[in-house]
């Protein structure tokens, strides 16, 4: 699934290619790729057209479409159009008349005729959904779509709290990495960066939230920070052709991954063999020697 900087590389591109520019057309080719929208394709398809898109924005996963009234203020949306990817969706911009990709779920057009918007998803786990803004509850001034005001500042973000975020891991009571994935507690960090955080910072990823000292703590930010910032450098995480940016290219920081899928390659900092563990039905990479399991351990 895709995390922050794959989400912020798609959001990057479509600042490029559709702010400011006013919707038209509007087609929902298949109903997954809407549930979420509880009124139903007509009323998604007329809610989103005739709208001008404000700056994309994201936090996390998430990314959203501010839209305005024609010649209102671009302060002032009315709503927005909310997107998260799933496992393999994808907001692609091309030419208009460029033949229509397999799984294509919906199109956008726009009244200046050029390039249109789809959202391609192979297997529909993602979903675009037009919703009410609320105000922010991290960034007073700022909106951000109702359907995810509980979801936590992300560490790329001005408004993240570093001790805030401290004091909330001394609360929580579990094992780091899971605090890592609570997307109320932090969004945007999954699983992967999250390994690659936790090697960078020498944590075990079931080390108690309750005994980590601040610096430690910061240690971990301030990697989750490095690392995420790095793969948006070169595009993101791709393993498979289903993450792509706006123009369908993959990213390359795969190659740069010192933890995760690095299961019995040597460590680049000691040469140990990576090790891994099962962690919530998934897979936790880490280094024994770097990062050694705590006597007291929380899953």
């Amino acid at each position: 699934m895709p995390e922050l900087p794959e989400v912020e590389v798609v959001r990057r591109g479509l600042e490029s290619w559709v702010t400011g520019r006013t919707t038209g057309a509007v087609e929902v080719l298949h109903p997954r790729a809407i549930r979420r929208h509880a009124a139903g394709a007509d009323d998604f398809a007329g809610r989103l057209t005739g709208r001008t898109i404000v700056t994309p924005r994201r936090r996390g996963k998430y990314m959203w479409l501010p839209l305005t009234e024609a010649g209102q203020p671009d302060d002032k949306p009315v709503e927005a159009l909310l997107a998260h990817l799933g496992m393999s969706g994808q907001l692609l911009v091309g030419e208009p008349g460029r033949e229509r990709e397999k799984h294509l779920r919906i199109r956008v057009a726009f009244t200046d005729g050029g390039h249109d918007l789809r959202f391609v998803d192979q297997r529909t786990f993602g979903h675009l959904m037009m919703t009410d803004l609320v105000p922010d509850p991290f960034a007073p001034g700022a909106w951000v779509p109702e359907p995810i005001e509980h979801i936590a500042a992300d560490p790329l973000e001005d408004v993240f709290d570093d001790e805030a975020f401290f004091r909330a891991l001394r609360r929580r009571r579990t094992g780091v990495k899971r605090a890592l994935l609570d997307q109320s507690l932090i969004s945007g960090v999954g699983n992967i960066y999250a390994d690659e955080a936790l090697w960078r910072a020498k944590l075990h990823w079931a080390r108690p939230t309750e005994t980590l000292t601040r610096a430690e703590a910061s240690r971990v930010l301030t990697a989750a920070r490095e690392v995420m910032s790095a793969a948006l450098g070169v595009g993101g995480t791709s393993f498979d052709s289903l993450y792509v940016d706006v123009n369908g290219e993959s990213g390359y920081f795969e190659r740069s991954l010192d933890a995760y899928g690095r299961r019995d390659e040597p460590c680049r900092r000691c040469g140990s063999a990576i090790r891994r563990d099962v962690f919530m039905n998934r897979s936790s990479f880490s280094c024994p020697t770097c990062q050694p399991r705590p006597r007291r351990a929380r899953h």
